[in-house]
This record gives C-alpha cells, structure tokens and sequence, in this order.
C-alpha cells in the first residue's frame, strides 16, 4: 500500500488483546496495556500502568525503584508500532517493527510505581516500512522522557525459526 493512499482505520483505541494482534511483544516485554486516541498517519497515546511486580524493579533498584529509561523509549516505540499498524491495516499480518534510530533522548522525570506512564507518539514521517515518530513520556502533566525514534517494518516470514 502506498503512503499516499490513507483510508479511515476502523480502530481509534486498543486494548491490550487487539495491541497483542498487532505487535508481536509478551510479558515480560509488552511494556504497554492500551493505546487510545489512535489517529491513522498522524498519531496516539499509548498507556503503561506502572506497577512494582515488573520483572526490572528487584534490580533497578531494590529499595528506589525506577523503571529504566530504555524501558520508556521502548514503550513509546511499541504505541508507535500500533500507529503503523493501524494506519496501514497491519493486524493479524505476520511484520515486525525495528527500531532503525533513536534520536535527542532526553530524560526528564524518574518513572515509579503507581505512576500512569502516557506515551504521547506523533508521526513525523509516514512511510510504507520506514516511519518516524516524536514521542514524549508523561507522568501527571510533566513530561519523563522525550525522543524522535524510527523504526522499519519487517516481514516476519524473513525472520529466521529456532529450527
């Protein structure tokens, strides 16, 4: 399909079963639980409930726990990678997305337990496997995290089995 042509998504929400549809990440590293305000070729908001059994926290760091700054880029990536999807009618399609870049990452504010992380992801460049996005992590109004990322789309069948 190309870029130019853009029908209307039938999907301006996601819960975490049609996310699961559309991207191929699982716990531990499905590190969203639902994406609303999805507006095809243009953006969304992706919505991490922070909790204090993720699999990072014993580590990072047992008595301060801060979820990982990469963990954020990555769940703004995965609300990016439901925009593809849903932009170019991906679900239940057999691609991958692959970060290509990651560019003017910025962290702001620590990200904690309890926290409800809101990935805000706007396109700054759609494409057909190549899109890029800006992104901005927020916490109670106050902005986390910021990056511009992009990411390929990937055929799953080209990826190598474990046999």
């Amino acid at each position: 399909m190309a870029a130019t042509q853009r029908n209307p998504a039938p999907h301006t929400s996601a819960d975490l079963a049609l996310i699961k549809r559309i991207i191929p990440h699982r716990y531990p590293f499905l590190l969203i639980d639902k994406v609303r305000d999805i507006v095809p070729y243009q953006g969304a908001v992706g919505i991490k409930c922070v909790t204090s059994n993720e699999p990072h926290f014993p580590g990072h760091f047992p008595d301060a726990p801060i979820m990982p700054g990469v963990l954020i880029i990555e769940a703004m990536a995965q609300t990016a990678a439901v925009v593809v999807g849903v932009s170019l009618d991906l679900i239940d399609k057999p691609m991958l997305t692959y970060f290509m870049g990651i560019e003017g990452c910025k962290f702001r504010r620590m990200v904690r337990p309890g926290d409800v992380l809101e990935l805000h992801v706007t396109v700054k460049r759609p494409g057909g496997k190549i899109w890029k996005f800006l992104g901005e992590a927020i916490v109670d109004g106050q902005v986390c995290a910021q990056a511009e990322v992009t990411a390929m789309m990937h055929e799953r069948e080209d990826v190598a089995s474990d046999g």
